[in-house]
């Protein structure tokens, strides 16, 4: 992660406060052992019936330990269902005996048609790969339009590279096709992404670029594609700046295109709404916006959050007490184990509805596997997920015309550029501008790697990121706009099963035969399970296979 922490979640389902609270049998013990009439009795019942002084647990409390949903309101579902389909399709090989389970993870996958399957098997006869089940994985997270370009390209994986596998290099080249039809991951100003979504030509471009600051805003809202563009310019320059909206009101002449793009720099948001930044490691750009708030005077709370709990961040930074401290002094409220992609369930998020202005992630990651690169299949799909679970969540958190910022680089093979794009326009969430990052007024804060490197070196002490530029770090940002219409349900990455793994002969799995193979691969499944968004902290279950990059 180039900053921030691996956010992969904490609350899980199988603890907390909906964990059953069962009575302690010595507890029990003791008190049967007072009863001098009965004593006796007890001990006989208690050596046939070991369990008879157990208290069973109320159904409705271990529900967390079951395929069957936590109980949340209903307009929070939506939120949370991809999460809990998420976790019942990891859990789908260690429940193979329960045939209800089996039966709803058919319900959870989406369904492939026949011409899907005979697109895979041709793939893999043309390339000789038909015995190769990750690559066979690969082809299966595909579309059938994705597939028939495959077959019509004629593309081939390099079956002889040293360095990585044919599921590797056909994974890497998949994405970049789909990324060379969007916008790109680079600088793009406010008409570069207009211009993109609704497909204008050169000349309605240049029309936009020639608009003042209010006639270009007005633009932006208001033209929806069913009307002539030049009709809506024509409208906006009759139309007065409303006084109520001081976006509109500054420097309403002044070049369209430039005091956008100097607003958004500067993070001049809604001053009487809430912020949340999400996987803050070390808390430095929390305590940089809360007090760029203040210097605006803007009311509006700033919600600091952190993946790990207080205790890890005191080892890793030292001066983390503090940092907290700072926040506090700017009346910031600081959470800390929280999972960005089940906010919907956390109960200090309660209330929260609707009601957040601004929202920030820096660098999401969602963990690195040992003997893996992020790109890799095996492990990749727990990137993508990360951010499809994030924004839909948001859904339910940020207000209509709120935005939502997302830093990253535009070279990461973990989070990709346009995982950041696709999942948020999924969502309603426009794209409306990337900047470079080093032009955001937020820029400057402490960075830091979000794991447990940063106890002996941090990023800027001499210290690069691996493949990574600081000039190709950049800022996606949105802005949500809800059209009413209801949503399909969030699309999700199938991530390899156990029989997948088995057959990767790449990697740290690749080094290993027979029965140390397989235990490898029962390794990687569990921890996989719990390293993906929505479960439990990879590093505290499974810290000797799994690190953050």
């Amino acid at each position: 992660a180039a900053n921030g922490e691996c956010d992969g979640g904490e609350d899980d389902l199988d603890g907390g406060p909906f964990e059953a609270v069962i009575c302690d049998p010595h507890a029990a013990q003791e008190g049967l052992e007072g009863d001098e009439e009965e004593a006796m009795d007890d001990e006989e019942r208690e050596e046939e019936e070991p369990e008879e002084f157990v208290q069973e647990p109320p159904k409705q409390e271990v529900k967390r330990h079951s395929d069957s949903d936590p109980e949340i309101d209903d307009d929070l579902k939506d939120a949370v269902e991809g999460v809990l389909r998420l976790k019942r399709l990891l859990s789908r090989e260690f429940d193979d005996k329960d045939e209800r389970a089996k039966k709803r993870a058919k319900q959870d996958m989406d369904q492939r048609s026949a011409a899907q399957d005979v697109k895979v098997s041709q793939l893999l006869n043309k390339w000789g790969l038909a015995a190769d089940s990750l690559t066979r994985h690969v082809l299966e997270n595909l579309t059938f339009a994705e597939l028939q370009y495959l077959i019509t390209s004629n593309y081939s994986p390099d079956t002889h590279n040293m360095w990585k596998s044919p599921a590797e290099l056909l994974q890497t080249h998949t994405n970049q096709v789909r990324e060379s039809k969007g916008p790109g991951g680079g600088p793009l100003d406010v008409v570069s992404c207009f211009k993109f979504k609704y497909k204008l030509d050169i000349m309605q471009e240049k029309l936009l670029r020639s608009l003042c600051h209010k006639d270009l805003r007005y633009v932006l809202r208001n033209y929806d594609g069913k009307r002539p563009l030049k009709e809506v310019v024509d409208e906006a320059q009759r139309m007065e700046p409303p006084e109520d909206e001081p976006s509109f009101a500054a420097a309403p002449l002044a070049p369209g295109v430039m005091s956008i793009a100097r607003y958004c720099r500067l993070e001049i948001i809604d001053p009487l709404a809430d912020c949340a930044a999400f996987g803050d490691a070390n808390l430095t750009f929390a305590a940089k916006l809360a007090m760029h708030r203040k210097a605006l005077g803007h009311v509006g709370r700033v919600i600091a959050t952190t993946f790990e709990h207080l205790e890890t961040l005191q080892e890793r930074y030292k001066e983390i007490d503090e940092t907290i401290a700072k926040l506090e002094e700017h009346f910031a409220e600081v959470y800390h184990g929280v999972d960005c992609t089940r906010i919907a369930i956390d109960p200090r998020f309660d209330g929260l509805q609707g009601s957040l202005g601004a929202v920030y992630y820096n660098y999401p990651h969602a963990g690195a596997v040992g003997g893996f690169f992020d790109g890799h299949p095996v492990v990749n799909w727990r990137h993508e997920n990360l951010m499809r679970l994030f924004f839909r969540v948001l859904r339910s958190f940020v207000k209509p015309g709120g935005i939502v910022k997302v830093a990253s680089n535009a070279g990461a093979v973990g989070v990709r550029f346009s995982y950041i794009i696709g999942s948020a326009t999924q969502n309603e969430f426009d794209h409306v501008e990337t900047m470079p990052f080093q032009q955001w007024q937020l820029h400057r804060y402490g960075r830091s790697y979000g794991d447990r490197r940063d106890v002996y070196k941090r990023p800027g002490e001499g210290e690069q990121y691996n493949a990574q530029r600081a000039d190709s770090d950049m800022v996606y940002c949105f802005v949500y706009r809800p059209t009413g219409r209801v949503l399909p349900r969030q699309q999700i990455r199938l991530p390899p099963t156990y029989k997948t793994m088995l057959g990767c002969t790449d990697g740290a799995l690749g080094e290993r035969q027979g029965e140390s193979k397989k235990k490898l691969a029962t390794e990687f499944s569990g921890g996989l399970r719990t390293s993906a968004p929505g479960s439990t902290s990879v590093e505290r279950r499974m810290g000797h296979m799994f690190h953050h990059p």
